[in-house]
């Protein structure tokens, strides 16, 4: 790879690109085609935690292996809410929202942000991944040889006010929480109920700045490459 290395983000979120473009960095976004649900669903009953790198390194591979995506590092992102024991991911559906936000009412949950980080063919990549195992391969297509990827997971509690059943049913209308994993957001409306977070608060909007930083070192680059 020469010249000036470029940046995917295999996400749709919003959310996610904001980020990135308010940490002045230079990206592009193609989204997968990863069906969440098939690929949670065909996993080892994973936890929370794994199920949100699971699905983030599910939507980075997808992409890397676009045309597209040749000679680029590719990040996939995906965020799991874990309280009381279980995943919850977009609740879709106005009910759902509001029984899950009733219970989280004057409470706290762990919100796991998953990344994972595709480097060209060309960069060096490294040697193992956080849990000691050699990185994947991905075949990119039309771009020949493998590329490697390396994962790493960001989480924080979060920790809500007491919520009042009207609050929650006219939050639930704006439709903010159907789409978000959850059924929350810190960056919007929703930040209103959050009483505090503990951890990196960009993983509870979904990309941690800091964990694409060590990521790209430990991908043979800097985050100072891709500054607009």
């Amino acid at each position: 790879m020469s010249g000036t290395p470029r940046l995917i983000l295999a996400s749709q979120s919003p959310a996610r690109a904001k980020l990135l473009t308010e940490a002045g960095l230079r990206f592009d976004v193609i989204v997968s085609a990863v069906d969440e649900d098939a690929v949670a669903a065909a996993a080892d009953d994973p936890t929370p935690a794994e199920t949100a790198l699971l699905l983030a390194r599910a939507k980075a591979e997808a992409v890397a292996a676009l045309p597209e995506a040749r000679d680029a590092y590719v990040l996939g992102c995906d965020s799991v809410f874990e309280f009381d024991g279980e995943a919850h991911g977009k609740p879709y559906e106005p009910e759902v929202a509001i029984e899950r936000i009733s219970r989280m009412s004057g409470r706290e949950g762990v919100l796991h942000t998953g990344h994972w980080l595709i480097a060209p063919a060309a960069a060096p990549g490294p040697a193992h991944d956080d849990a000691g195992h050699a990185p994947s391969s991905t075949a990119a297509a039309g771009a020949g040889a493998p590329q490697s990827g390396l994962g790493r997971l960001s989480s924080a509690t979060v920790r809500f006010a007491e919520i009042d059943p009207a609050e929650i049913r006219a939050y639930v209308a704006t439709g903010e929480p159907l789409h978000c994993a959850g059924s929350f957001t810190i960056d919007g409306i929703g930040g209103a109920f959050i009483e505090s977070v503990t951890g990196d608060p960009h993983a509870v909007v979904g990309l941690s700045v800091s964990t694409l930083r060590a990521l790209l070192s430990e991908q043979g680059t800097g985050i100072t490459e891709f500054w607009v």
